[in-house]
C-alpha cells in the first residue's frame, strides 16, 4: 500500500491509484474489480477539503462496480494555494475548475481505457456541486450528475439583495465573475439528463430555497426541451446534526450515501429503477 493512501479503507487503497489528469489535476482513480470497460464518476469536493474526504463514497461506488475519478480542486489537496481556501476565492476556484474538466476526460480517455467515458456521471458537493452543475450548460459526455450541499443559482445564493432580503451574504463577490460560473445564467446549454440533488434544508451555507428553486426553473428547462422533469430528483433532510448543516449529512450520512448509490446504479448499471 502506498503510503498516501495510508488513511484510506483497505479495500479502497488496493483498487486506487493517484494520478496527474489533464493539465496537472491531481486525481484519486479506484476501479472495481475485474478487466472490462465500467461506468465511473467524476466527482468534485467542496471548499477547505480535498478529494480523499469521504473515501466510504468511493468504496461503495467500487463495490458495486463503479469506478471513481475524484478531483481536489484548484488550490486544495495536493494543489494547496495559500488563500484558496477563503470563501472570497471560490468563484475563481470553480471557475478554474470547470475549465480543466475536458483535460481529465482527455486524459481518462487515453491512459485509462477500463473507464468508459460512454458511461459516466459527474458530480460534486459545495463547491464541486457548483463546477458540477456549470460545466453542464455546455456540451459534454456525461449521461448523469450527482449534486450536494449545493446550487445552480449563484446570484440568489451570493446577492439576495436583489431579491429583497435584508440579510447579504456575508463575503463580497464580483458580479462578473459569479455570471460566468452561474449555472442559472447559462441554462439554454443544459442538456436534459438525470439529476439527483441532496440538500439539508437547515443549510445555513447554501440555503435550501435557493437550491429548490433553482431546481424548479431547471425542470422548467427540462419542459420546454420536451424532456421529462422527473429527471431531476431532490431529496432533503432535516436536523442532521452536520457543521452549518452543510458540510455532509451528519446521522444521515449513510442514508445520503445508498440514495446516491441507488441512483448511481439505475443510471450507469441498470440495475435498479
Amino acid at each position: 500500500m502506498e503510503p498516501r493512501f495510508a488513511q484510506l479503507p483497505r479495500a479502497l487503497a488496493e483498487r486506487a491509484t493517484h494520478e496527474n489528469l489533464g493539465d496537472g489535476v491531481p486525481a484519486l482513480i479506484a476501479t472495481p474489480e475485474g478487466d472490462g470497460p465500467v461506468p465511473f464518476v467524476l466527482w468534485m469536493h467542496g471548499r477547505t477539503v480535498s478529494k480523499e474526504l469521504d473515501p466510504g463514497r468511493y468504496l461503495r461506488w467500487v463495490r458495486t462496480g463503479i469506478g471513481a475519478v475524484a478531483l481536489d480542486l484548484p488550490g486544495h489537496g495536493e494543489r494547496f494555494e495559500p488563500g484558496a481556501h477563503s470563501a472570497e476565492q471560490t468563484p475563481g476556484v470553480v471557475a478554474r475548475m470547470v475549465g480543466e474538466i475536458d483535460g481529465v476526460l482527455a486524459s481518462i480517455r487515453e491512459r485509462f481505457p477500463r473507464l468508459d467515458t460512454g458511461r459516466a456521471a459527474i458530480g460534486g458537493m459545495s463547491a464541486g456541486g457548483m463546477a458540477t452543475l456549470r460545466r453542464l450548460c455546455d456540451p459534454h459526455p456525461f449521461i448523469a450528475a450527482a449534486v450536494e450541499g449545493t446550487t445552480g443559482d449563484l446570484a440568489a445564493l451570493y446577492f439576495p439583495e436583489d431579491a429583497g432580503s435584508a440579510r447579504p451574504w456575508p463575503v463580497p463577490h464580483d458580479r462578473a465573475a459569479v455570471e460566468a460560473i452561474d449555472t442559472s445564467r447559462h441554462l439554454a446549454g443544459f442538456r436534459p439528463i438525470p439529476l439527483l440533488a441532496l440538500h439539508n434544508e437547515g443549510d445555513r451555507m447554501v440555503p435550501f430555497q435557493v437550491q429548490r428553486a433553482f431546481l424548479d426553473r431547471l425542470r422548467d428547462h427540462y419542459r420546454a426541451k420536451d424532456a421529462d422533469p422527473d429527471l431531476i430528483r431532490l431529496h432533503t433532510f432535516s436536523e442532521t446534526g452536520a457543521p452549518e448543516e452543510h458540510a455532509g449529512f451528519g446521522r444521515h450520512a449513510n442514508d445520503a450515501k445508498n440514495i446516491q448509490l441507488a441512483f448511481l446504479e439505475s443510471v450507469l448499471l441498470g440495475e435498479r429503477t
